[in-house]
């Protein structure tokens, strides 16, 4: 059965760089530097393309955080060597986390592949395709994403030392990027149309410790604040140890900095967090959550849970599923707890069983799926500024501030009686609302 890949293959003379993403924003980000780079080099390149050329050179850029992550790597690096193995592609190339961190089982299991690259090896991989790495490029890219926003990393790598996070191991330590380069690289998207910059990085919270000396996020927020054509700044991966407080003011001060912060909080039980080594108590977290709301009362939270953690008994599940009742966060995803090599809880026994992890991921989505109801009822005849980011069969589709894309709630417009372009702000009026969708008109 052919994939998607395969739908069809077209003779071709000229080289063309085919870029394949799995994973997260970060590898998005990477791969839109990475062909802004190859483009920059005179370079045909795409992203994805389903219309496989027999000149392609491929380029996989791959996930390797968790178990099903590192599986779809496997699974695309085995189907596009096939391909080569038959001639439909001239190269293929891997690149990303799964490479960075299992190089040399991938280059014996899999060694048709014409090359293997880590996370930091840009340079190395543009000369393998015969075009150099140009440093005046530094900030331009060549967007996955609708042109209106984008992800914007001003930092790789990370210094914490979460048992369970095989992060460090694939990223390295953190490295900030300086203020002034992603000034630059902010100036160069918003004259290109880029309205919401979205940013992300393993740890936002830490930017600057490494160059600056101190935790410098604020300072940052208030030099990209000031970058024309910005509407909106979200902010994505935020850290409770250390969180620094300022960022809160600056969120107050500035209308284009979002009220919406993603803190990944992992767990509540003391027992948890202290094998987690997450740096952070059940209490603090709890401190921190009301010291958030108190000072940005109109704030969106969104985290992330890990269910079935080496050594969590019932009894701590019980008390997350308590505390995300009380503590009512507007966005909330939840995962299984992945055993990873390497990390320092492989050296604990993984002792959930799988139907018993997934069952209580089930039993806290659907916690939250009554809460974001309940929140969304209330929303019911507000009027909210929306971006509107695609149009999906009889409805314009958008988010409000309140939301990143892809992972949180949407506002779905009737284009049958409204109109509106992609990449637009307009106001909707909320007719009604369901778990996780809102529907409205626009306010002319």
């Amino acid at each position: 059965m052919k994939t998607k890949f395969e739908k069809a293959v077209q003779p071709q003379q000229k080289p063309r760089v085919n870029v394949v993403t799995l994973g997260c924003s970060k590898n998005i980000h990477d791969s839109e530097v990475l062909m802004g780079q190859l483009k920059g080099n005179q370079m045909e390149v795409v992203h994805e393309s389903t219309n496989i050329q027999s000149n392609d050179i491929i380029v996989i850029n791959t996930c390797g955080f968790i178990d099903n992550a590192k599986q779809e790597s496997i699974d695309t690096i085995l189907q596009f060597s096939d391909l080569k193995e038959q001639g439909k592609v001239s190269k293929v190339i891997v690149t990303g986390c799964l490479s960075e961190r299992y190089k040399p089982e991938l280059q014996a299991e899999i060694p048709n592949v014409d090359a293997y690259f880590g996370t930091n090896d840009l340079p190395d991989l543009l000369a393998n395709i015969g075009v150099n790495y140009r440093h005046e490029l530094l900030g331009e890219r060549m967007l996955t994403t609708p042109s209106h926003f984008s992800y914007f990393k001003i930092a790789e790598g990370c210094n914490r030392p979460c048992s369970f996070c095989a992060i460090p191991l694939m990223r390295g330590k953190h490295v900030s990027k300086s203020i002034d380069d992603l000034v630059k690289e902010a100036k160069f998207l918003a004259s290109n149309g880029t309205k919401e910059l979205i940013l992300i990085a393993q740890d936002l919270t830490y930017y600057g410790l490494d160059i600056y000396g101190k935790r410098n996020l604020s300072d940052l927020l208030r030099n990209l604040s000031d970058v024309n054509g910005i509407d909106w700044i979200r902010l994505q991966y935020a850290y409770p140890s250390g969180f620094p407080m300022d960022i809160l003011d600056v969120m107050n001060e500035r209308e284009n900095i979002c009220n919406y912060l993603d803190m990944p909080l992992q767990h509540i039980t003391d027992n948890m967090l202290t094998s987690m080594r997450r740096g952070t108590s059940k209490q603090k977290q709890i401190d921190l959550v009301n010291k958030i709301r108190d000072k940005v009362p109109d704030i969106a939270l969104r985290t992330t849970l890990i269910c079935g953690y080496p050594g969590e008994t019932q009894q701590d599940f019980e008390e997350m599923a308590q505390w995300v009742e009380e503590t009512r966060f507007d966005r909330l995803g939840c995962f299984t707890y992945s055993h990873e090599e390497k990390t320092h809880a492989f050296d604990l026994v993984d002792d959930v069983p799988q139907e018993e992890k997934e069952s209580r991921v089930e039993q806290i989505m659907e916690i939250q799926q009554g809460i974001s109801y309940e929140i969304n009822q209330q929303k019911i005849g507000q009027t909210f500024k929306v971006l509107v980011d695609k149009v999906e069969g009889d409805y314009f589709i958008g988010r409000t501030q309140y939301d990143s894309p892809e992972v949180d709630n949407e506002v779905l417009i009737t284009a049958a009686d409204n109109y509106a372009r992609i990449g637009d702000f307009v106001q909707v009026k909320v007719d009604r609302a369901e778990d996780f969708d809102l529907y409205g008109s626009i306010v002319k």
